[in-house]
């Protein structure tokens, strides 16, 4: 695959495959959820869990150049962080995750880390640079009750202070829940890194571990962003919804959400 980039406003996203997203704005340059392993592969997640990777990324690691943050909602599935995804860590300035993941990390030997709770927020400063705040925004990866299985996993709000329309979110993964619906009402978004993929496995049966694009539409008209630039719907055999999904679900919005879909 290529990587495919979407230019929004002062901001540049290419999209790498599944949940990786190199960001580049002002100078600065974020990778999100760093996944570089080739297909074929199949992986255990745990509690009778597990995925084959379908597709490479556009991208490896050498050909994204230097990094200077790695946003990782978690680190402890490898849709997330595989392998030479785990390996990139090094190349990063500095990685922000939860905190038992930066726990985690710290043990293997990587670093610098910062975990971050949601509403935790750490500000990333650099010569000749605009600040970034980094704010840490909830998620639920999975049903009711089922942080014990799924772990904990954060969203990321980045904003500096000569944007325009609001901040850039990217969700991490998670279902809709009230928690995220409070954060969808309170920011001002202007793009909006969705994950979705409507993640099922077969030992769990219908119970869902990320958002499916009915969910994705909800979310989406409560926070109004100006661009929605969907990932983690590729790549995965436990993706059960892929951007078909998204863009009809979307087609039938009413209002103009179709519009703002990248």
């Amino acid at each position: 695959m290529r990587a495919r980039r979407v230019r929004e406003g002062d901001v540049v996203l290419a999209r790498l495959g599944g949940p990786t997203v190199l960001v580049e704005v002002h100078g600065w340059r974020f990778l999100t959820d760093p996944t570089f392993d080739p297909p074929g592969r199949r992986y255990a997640f745990g509690w009778g869990t597990g995925s084959r990777k379908r597709s490479g990324p556009a991208l490896d690691p050498d050909e994204v150049g230097p990094v200077d943050a790695v946003l990782l909602s978690h680190d402890h599935h490898a849709d997330n962080l595989d392998d030479l995804g785990r390996a990139s860590l090094e190349r990063a300035q500095l990685v922000v995750t939860t905190r038992p993941g930066a726990r985690r990390l710290r043990r293997a030997g990587t670093g610098p880390v910062v975990g971050l709770a949601p509403g935790e927020r750490v500000l990333l400063r650099a010569p000749g640079r605009p600040p970034v705040r980094v704010s840490a925004t909830p998620c639920r990866h999975g049903p009711r009750f089922s942080r014990p299985l799924a772990g904990a996993v954060v969203g990321f709000a980045l904003s500096w202070d000569t944007q325009r329309h609001g901040v850039l979110w990217i969700t991490g993964d998670t279902v809709l829940h009230p928690a995220l619906e409070r954060v969808a009402r309170d920011l001002v978004v202007d793009t909006l890194v969705l994950h979705a993929g409507a993640v099922r496995f077969p030992v769990t049966g219908p119970l869902r571990w990320t958002m499916d694009a009915a969910e994705a539409v909800r979310l989406c008209a409560l926070a109004r962003p100006r661009a929605v630039v969907p990932v983690h719907v590729e790549g995965w055999s436990h993706f059960t919804e892929g951007r078909d999904a998204l863009d009809r679900a979307f087609a039938a919005a009413p209002g103009d959400l179709a519009a703002r879909l990248r």
